[in-house]
């Protein structure tokens, strides 16, 4: 028997995020976003091939001698949920796992801004969850997913890689099925799931074509989608799903991502006062001012659109650092490290704002 449940209890009692296992090394976990020693013995070669062995789901055996890497949900009983990826390193197995707790936090302990928990009263659209790795996203989604069970009559479906955290029916049916587990592949489980009578689904990712076409279908045919990509901006989301496709092609996933889309939300976690973390997030709402841009392939002024508009519920990263130093959630240096532009940050701070136009608002 491999020390992984000892280890893997010691990462939760400590409250780290995650665990990384590597031959030669004592194991290390992320607290607070720094790596610190687990406190265990050094790992042989063997310790962590026993590891691999206890751990690896059966049906994923085949596919890691394979390909050397592997993606699967571990659930300790008595300890908690965790996201794995295994893979190969100096032809050793390594391992890194994710605690993913299993309750679904609250907006209010997530210090989500209001305009996210409306997004839950959404009747049909897409709403684009964006940012790093490890940023928060699946977590937000999460909380949108569990207020509309909470609140709605719905019957919601996901397609994950892996299920991250597990929902509770309320008021809605969820089914949950996980690439592997209960469905063969990404591309499987989206031909079917229009068929499936859905109200609401969660896409884990738009990794493709295929993710982003299924998405686009079902907002037509009255659906609410949701799902997550990997983009630093909120506006530079739009660019990223159309890089998916051939240039022949674009003008008209465009026009159908401006008929659709109903939010994208880009989020970074920043260092709060109390050495836990605060969520800034950037929103774009697709008003008609944002409909029009999209149409008209402007995208280079959507920044400029979500800096003005306010008035529908939009702010931008800036905006949204500047609000957590004033409620005194940030210092103003992580605010300086992590807003997009930093020189705007510190006008703002002196009571300087600007408009596009480089002139001076209010002092």
């Amino acid at each position: 028997m491999s020390i992984i449940r000892d280890l893997l209890s010691k990462a939760v009692e400590r409250r780290a995020s995650d665990v990384h296992i590597k031959a030669g090394q004592q194991p290390f976990l992320r607290i607070s976003r720094t790596i610190v020693p687990a406190g265990f013995e050094p790992l042989s070669d063997k310790d962590v091939s026993d590891i691999v062995d206890d751990i690896v789901p059966p049906h994923l055996q085949a596919r890691f001698k394979t390909e050397h890497e592997v993606d699967f949900s571990l659930v300790e009983p008595g300890v908690g949920r965790f996201r794995v990826n295994v893979f190969v390193a100096q032809n050793v197995p390594a391992i890194a796992l994710r605690h993913v707790k299993s309750k679904v936090p609250s907006f209010d302990e997530l210090r989500l801004p209001p305009q996210i928990k409306q997004l839950a009263y959404a009747e049909r659209g897409i709403i684009l969850l964006t940012g790093t790795t490890s940023s928060g996203k699946s977590t937000t989604l999460a909380a949108i997913l569990s207020e509309i069970s909470r609140s709605r009559r719905q019957r919601i479906l996901t397609v994950e890689d892996p299920v991250e955290y597990l929902l509770d029916d309320g008021e809605s049916l969820i089914t949950q099925r996980e690439v592997g587990l209960d469905t063969l592949s990404y591309e499987n489980a989206l031909r079917h799931l229009l068929r499936q009578d859905p109200d609401v689904i969660l896409i884990g990712e738009m990794r493709d074509q295929t993710s982003i076409r299924t998405a686009l279908v079902a907002a037509e045919t009255g659906h609410l989608v949701m799902s997550t990509l990997h983009a630093g901006t909120a506006s530079l989301a739009i660019p990223r799903m159309l890089d998916v496709f051939p240039s022949t092609e674009q003008n008209q996933i465009r026009m159908a991502i401006a008929g659709n889309v109903h939010a994208i939300i880009c989020q970074r976690l920043v260092p709060d006062v109390d050495g836990g973390m605060v969520p800034a997030v950037e929103i774009l709402i697709n008003s008609p001012t944002v409909r029009k841009l999209l149409q008209k392939n402007q995208l280079e002024a959507l920044s400029s659109a979500i800096e003005k508009g306010q008035d529908d519920g939009m702010q931008t990263f800036n905006q949204a650092i500047y609000d957590l130093i004033q409620n005194g959630l940030i210092t103003v240096e992580e605010g300086m490290r992590h807003a997009t532009n930093p020189e705007a940050l510190r006008m703002n701070l002196h009571g300087i704002f600007l408009d596009e136009g480089r002139g001076i608002l209010a002092t």
